[in-house]
């Protein structure tokens, strides 16, 4: 993998800042928040000839105020540098996510100009409402969040910009509040963009082997526990489910396991579980050829899971995680599994297969029961699992189902906090009956209604008691066009909710 991180560096030192431009050393862009009063109004934003140019496009309706836009005008020697870029955000009270998308816009703007250096002027109002390290991390992620853009495949490899920041705060005091916010903004936003690098890996780059691969890759640099399984291990093992879901293909399966231990003082282990299928052709039930070139994203939740694990040692979250990624390729050939089989997973319970297309769930039981086996009290699984869920949240919200009310509101209040959306489906016991069979202990489809729900509860099935939430991110993982801070394919949702939750909740300790 060629994603080394954002080369970021700042400097919120008004001395510092001075220093630069006295010696010619002034940023590629000034930039300054605007919304509609100071659009509307005549108090000084930059300068008032660019300042007037912009009001003037905006009594035109050339310049719409709306979350995120920016405009870019160039500023003919009025200021020391060659452009100014102004960028729509409330200037009274705005909240962490207007603000997270102001700075989503000023990165997609930047990038495009190919302007890395910036004198940013900060709103003094987000930094007195929010708090200089709340407010410094929103613009952080927002920033590199909105300056990522999906890799091409040319001759000559991407070269990551350095970002050089000049920060214009109110107040000096706040400058170390607004360091330490800026880090860990800076080390979320990384970890969201490795995860989307990994999403977006075509599959002829990204096999089950490669995957584990990456995987000792990763706990080199960052001191975690690896152990890979490979398909004769895993056979010895008795990983059924895994083993049939890869079986069809020439690229072998691998379960993949990443530990990290961040507080040798807690007892609490999490397992997280992404599911890892690097292509879904559908097996012997064979997906239509349309869109299916966006199957490379059905790995999404074991990318979001690795940007997790990436997150936690750069932020050193005092958290105990056990990964879990079960990663496969689901193709048709002689040795591919069938509709009709009944297979062993690895927890022993037996599985009647009605699609082959229905892989996921199947591939995540033996996810689960190897995070119990390697001690995880509370499991949370991330998956592309359905298309279901999509029919019920579209592609804005992750749906989510679990076996514990307190796990899956605690999860729901990070999510709040990273500002990505979740919405809890029911699992009624009534659901469960989706799921029965007449010679397993369950079939992995259940029928035409209600998708997402049997997908998830048969994932649950093989929670073994310990408190579970699933995550369906089948409609939230890959975007099509570019949305807010979301770039064009893989968007590697869910990685901030889950650095949420692991840092834990705000004056809890937990």
């Amino acid at each position: 993998m060629e994603w080394t991180g954002w080369i970021t560096q700042w400097t919120t030192d008004p001395a510092d800042i001075e220093s630069r431009d006295r010696s010619g050393r002034e940023a590629d862009a000034r930039v300054a928040a605007v919304d509609a009063d100071a659009l509307q109004g005549y108090g000084l934003l930059l300068h008032p000839a660019l300042d007037e140019s912009l009001r003037d496009l905006y009594r035109r309706g050339a310049f719409e105020v709306a979350p995120g836009a920016a405009k870019v005008l160039p500023t003919c020697g009025l200021l020391p540098e060659k452009y100014a870029i102004y960028v729509c955000c409330p200037l009274e009270a705005p909240t962490r996510k207007q603000l997270r998308i102001a700075a989503g816009g000023l990165g997609r703007e930047a990038a495009a100009l190919k302007a890395f250096s910036l004198k940013w002027i900060v709103p003094p109002s987000a930094v007195r409402t929010l708090g200089a390290e709340t407010a410094a991390a929103a613009c952080a992620e927002g920033l590199l969040l909105g300056a990522y853009r999906q890799r091409a495949y040319p001759s000559k490899p991407r070269a990551l910009p350095a970002w050089d920041l000049r920060i214009v705060l109110e107040r000096k005091e706040d400058g170390g509040d607004w360091d330490r916010g800026f880090e860990r903004g800076v080390h979320t936003a990384d970890a969201v963009c490795y995860a989307r690098e990994l999403t977006n890996l075509p599959g002829n780059l990204l096999t089950p082997a490669r995957f584990a691969e990456e995987a000792v890759s990763l706990a080199d640099r960052y001191g975690l526990e690896c152990r890979i399984y490979d398909e004769k291990e895993a056979a010895a093992e008795g990983m059924g489910g895994l083993l049939a879901v890869g079986g069809g293909s020439a690229n072998p399966p691998r379960m993949i396991v990443l530990r990290y231990r961040g507080n040798q003082e807690s007892a609490r282990v999490t397992g997280l579980i992404g599911k890892g299928v690097t292509f879904d052709s559908g097996g012997i039930s064979l997906k239509p050829w349309a869109g299916m070139e966006e199957f490379i994203s059905d790995m999404g939740g074991a990318a979001a899971v690795f940007g997790v694990m990436r997150g936690l040692a750069l932020r050193r979250i005092p958290a105990n995680v056990v990964a879990v990624v079960p990663a496969a390729e689901n193709m048709p050939s002689g040795s591919a599994y069938r509709p009709g089989d009944v297979i062993t997973t690895y927890s022993g319970k037996t599985v009647e297969v009605l699609s082959t297309d229905a892989e996921g769930r199947i591939v995540l039981a033996d996810g689960l029961t190897t995070a119990v086996r390697e001690g995880a009290n509370e499991l949370i699984d991330i998956a592309t699992l359905t298309a279901a869920v999509m029919h019920a949240l579209g592609d804005v919200t992750t749906g989510a189902i679990a076996n514990d009310e307190r796990l899956l509101q605690s999860v729901i209040r990070a999510s709040e906090r990273a500002d990505e959306y979740i919405w809890p489906l029911p699992s009624h016991p009534e659901y469960r009956n989706m799921l029965r069979s007449k010679v397993a202990d369950l079939k992995n489809q259940g029928g035409t209604w209600g998708g997402a729900i049997a997908g998830g509860l048969f994932v649950g099935s093989f929670a073994e008691g310990r408190p579970w939430v699933h995550l369906d991110i089948g409609g939230t993982t890959w975007m099509w066009e570019d949305r807010d801070l979301e770039p064009r394919g893989g968007t590697g949702v869910m990685v901030r909710t889950l650095l949420e939750y692991l840092q834990g909740e705000p004056g809890t300790g937990a």
